[in-house]
């Protein structure tokens, strides 16, 4: 009779014991999966280089082939959000014509640039420059991108920047991301004619974005 009676009373207590290890597993569960899954605010975020908006960005430098005695000739203008780069390509005696502006700024941990674009189908090249000198001369770091007639977004990863100086490859060590000191805009894809790119902006992309 007392082993019954002992029986009785101890089995609600073993319910409640269960029930604060069952509950004690989900909380666990739940702060374990709010962990594991980063808040919008926690994922990295590009970095905007260029976005067109404000007067200061009005300030790209011109860089024709008459420096070489060619004859091709740019001109930019930034309206309503947008950098406009227009002009005529002529292959001979030169062959490119370029747009410069300075932009320091630390990018480590970004794996290239993103840019939204439109243009006639042509070639066009970005510059990165992080100041990198070989025999005491800039190293240009360049690699092209596509355009359509319909606004597109291009990346260029900073693992396809061609090291060259004056056109001709040289060897230099990977660009730096963390000393980026200037961007720049090349038309050299040797067609000659009238060419036109428009920017929306210019930003950086990082691994977690691909």
């Amino acid at each position: 009779m007392t082993g019954q009676y002992l029986k009785f009373r101890l089995r609600p207590t073993v319910q409640r014991a269960s029930l604060r290890i069952a509950l004690s597993s989900l909380l666990f569960l739940l702060g374990t999966n709010r962990v594991s899954q980063p808040t919008a605010h926690e994922l990295p975020m590009p970095v905007i280089l260029f976005s067109f908006d404000t007067p200061d960005e009005t300030d790209w430098e011109v860089v024709n082939d008459g420096v070489m005695g060619g004859r091709s000739a740019g001109f930019v203008t930034v309206e309503d959000g947008t950098l406009r780069f227009t002009g005529t390509l002529v292959t001979r005696g030169g062959g490119f014509t370029s747009l410069r502006a300075s932009r320091v700024v630390d990018l480590t941990g970004e794996e290239g640039l993103e840019l939204r674009v439109r243009g006639g189908g042509r070639r066009f090249e970005v510059e990165v420059d992080d100041g990198t000198r070989v025999y005491g001369r800039n190293v240009s770091r360049r690699a092209s991108f596509p355009t359509t007639e319909e606004w597109t977004v291009v990346r260029v990863p900073f693992s396809a920047l061609r090291s060259t100086f004056r056109g001709e490859p040289v060897n230099a060590p990977p660009l730096d991301p963390a000393r980026i000191q200037r961007l720049g805009l090349y038309m050299a894809d040797g067609q000659d004619g009238p060419f036109r790119l428009e920017v929306d902006f210019i930003r950086s992309y990082g691994a977690a974005e691909n």
